[in-house]
């Protein structure tokens, strides 16, 4: 299933794809796409819905995150063999996690704000994951039974904040709009195998990134297991898994965006999403 978020930021409805790629509206059979929805028992319920019978939505409309009431925001970073080496940072042994606040999520197509002095912003297309049923201290083993579905984050970074500044990666990555998220999010009985999936980002018609989950570090299951060690994952949580090589920073010299510059990003199975950078309103 693809399980979507339509309408105006801030009022969206709960959605969900039907076969020919129409948006069904999900209003009249749960409150949002939130932790009730996730959970196996809620996800199976969906399943058992005649979809033609659902109101269909008219085909313009916004998509927003594809999950509501996001509790956490996690992110792996240097993820990547081939993304680590471009940055010149080591392998990492162990899953490096840091957050975004949530707070920076937003709609796949909305625009992005460039925010004011800004002039180190970078791209970074993601695999993420949302969480579906309470998680702490699994098993590597189980712990893809407790993700409910993935989707694509755009992990944008402020690198100037980032890694000049002093304190943590989060101030570099928090801002409102730097986590475009969705346009869907598909459940893991249609995704497969996590780890054979293809990533890339264009801009401005260039690409700029092309890569596959087969070359992270740790996988999806390890970092859920992994992350469970530290923290008790709850339903609607999301967890970005790092990028693949080809972001602004690891060219030589860097490259990094301006107003007007426009993204476009993919993953296998996942759909697409497209932002164009504008500077904050006065």
């Amino acid at each position: 299933m693809k399980l979507l978020r339509h309408g105006p930021a801030g009022a969206e409805k709960p959605g969900i794809l039907d076969a020919e790629g129409g948006v069904r509206d999900l209003s009249g059979i749960v409150r949002d796409i939130d932790a009730a929805t996730l959970s196996p028992e809620g996800l199976d319920r969906l399943r058992g819905l005649d979809l033609g019978s659902l109101p269909l939505v008219d085909e313009n409309v916004r998509l927003g995150v594809p999950v509501a009431h996001v509790g956490n925001l996690v992110c792996i970073g240097l993820n990547y063999t081939d993304h680590a080496e471009e940055t010149n940072a080591p392998i990492p042994s162990q899953p490096i996690i840091f957050n975004k606040h949530t707070g920076a999520l937003s709609g796949p197509f909305d625009d992005v704000i460039l925010p004011p002095g800004s002039t180190k912003l970078d791209w970074e297309v993601e695999l993420a994951f949302v969480i579906g049923r309470p998680c702490w201290h699994v098993s590597e083993e189980e712990a893809l039974s407790y993700v409910a579905g993935y989707t694509i984050l755009n992990d944008l970074s402020e690198r100037e904040y980032q890694l000049e500044w002093e304190g943590q990666w989060a101030k570099g990555k928090s801002y409102p709009t730097f986590a475009p998220c969705g346009p869907w999010l598909v459940t893991g009985d249609e995704v497969g195998d996590p780890q054979n999936l293809d990533l890339w980002l264009d801009l401005n018609g260039r690409r700029e990134q092309t890569g596959t989950t087969t070359r992270m570090i740790f996988t999806c299951a390890h970092i859920v297991a992994y992350a469970s060690r530290f923290m008790a994952l709850q339903p609607g949580d999301i967890i970005t898994t790092g990028t693949p090589p080809g972001v602004g920073l690891g060219r030589k010299p860097p490259v990094f965006m301006k107003a007007g510059d426009t993204m476009r990003l993919g993953i296998t199975g996942l759909g697409e999403q497209q932002q164009t950078l504008k500077p904050r309103a006065a």
